[in-house]
């Protein structure tokens, strides 16, 4: 049980003259955790102390960031990795008060468009079209050409809201609304730009059934029939294209590039935009929150694999 009379002295000394003396009250009240955060909110409404306050809010963000941190951690050690836990923890790493369920419910609002359209018999090209005509022009979701370095382009809630989003974003809308639909689609970690694979598919009895079961997990299923560039309204183009694309870019193709990503590699691709982001508006507390987290995933931020520029070449 914490002791409010404790915790209030505490916050008291946060203007202390010692510097030592406030590093230590600091790191007392970021071990407490969570529960003592309504008391920080508490007392920082009735604080005149500006030095006070901003201290007050650095340890409820930081207390905030460390249980994202915990939660990152088992979603890297869990067996799903479940892609939408994972955007979802980026996303509350900046919108601690985010609520999962909503965007579930964003989601599915669009996934049944999509499926009230759907019928058995059509070929994975009529499906791949229809997701298009509605996402990208019933929903209107586009990419965010005029501002593609936003940080905000890197967060699934502001990407669903705005409609608004860099490649990687767009192909994780379009990969969560596909696979609840039974659809193999599936993340490509191309080099510069993020882009999907339509894999083989696995039949299923009724599209009555695909709607309502669990997303699909199987990302390497079968062989790719096609690809698909979200930032392009859902264009779809061949492995000669994305060969094409790789010349241009003077990368040596390896074979990860034409194959289906695991979801790990998609929340670390993510993560290494936003790291870009933030540099790029020279927010490098941000910066370091973002290494944290790209830390916990087991692998240094590597160049290549960042949406660097819009790029139309890969639908020539």
């Amino acid at each position: 049980m914490i002791n409010r009379s404790e915790v209030l002295s505490m916050i008291s000394l946060l203007d202390d003259e010692d510097e030592e003396v406030c590093n230590l009250v600091e790191q007392k009240l970021l071990s407490l955790g969570v529960q003592i955060i309504p008391m920080l909110e508490n007392e920082w409404a009735h604080i005149t102390n500006f030095t006070q306050q901003q201290k007050i809010e650095n340890i409820i963000h930081r207390i905030q960031f460390m249980g994202v941190l915990d939660d990152l951690k088992n979603w890297r050690d869990s067996e799903q990795q479940d892609l939408l836990d994972g955007v979802y923890l980026i996303a509350k790493s900046r919108y601690p008060d985010l609520d999962k369920q909503k965007l579930i419910n964003d989601i599915d609002r669009i996934r049944l468009d999509i499926w009230l359209e759907l019928r058995n018999e059509l070929t994975a090209f009529e499906k791949i079209r229809i997701i298009n005509h509605v996402l990208y022009t019933t929903h209107g979701f586009k990419g965010n050409t005029e501002q593609y370095h936003d940080p905000q382009n890197s967060f699934i809630n502001i990407v669903l809201e705005s409609k608004r989003g860099n490649p990687i974003m767009l192909a994780v809308v379009y990969m969560l609304i596909a696979q609840r639909l039974h659809m193999p689609v599936f993340g490509v970690n191309l080099p510069q730009h993020f882009v999907l694979a339509y894999k083989e598919d696995q039949p299923i009895t009724s599209l009555s059934d695909s709607f309502n079961s669990k997303p699909t997990l199987y990302f390497q299923y079968g062989r790719v029939l096609f690809y698909i560039n979200a930032f392009n309204q859902g264009s779809v183009f061949s492995k000669t294209n994305l060969e094409h694309f790789l010349r241009q870019i003077n990368i040596e193709p390896r074979v990860e590039f034409f194959d289906a990503c695991s979801n790990i590699d998609i929340v670390k691709r993510i993560l290494r935009n936003l790291v870009v982001a933030y540099q790029k508006q020279n927010k490098q507390h941000k910066v370091s929150e973002v290494y944290e987290m790209l830390s916990l995933l087991g692998e240094p931020p590597l160049n290549d694999y960042i949406d660097t520029t819009p790029d139309s070449s890969l639908d020539e």
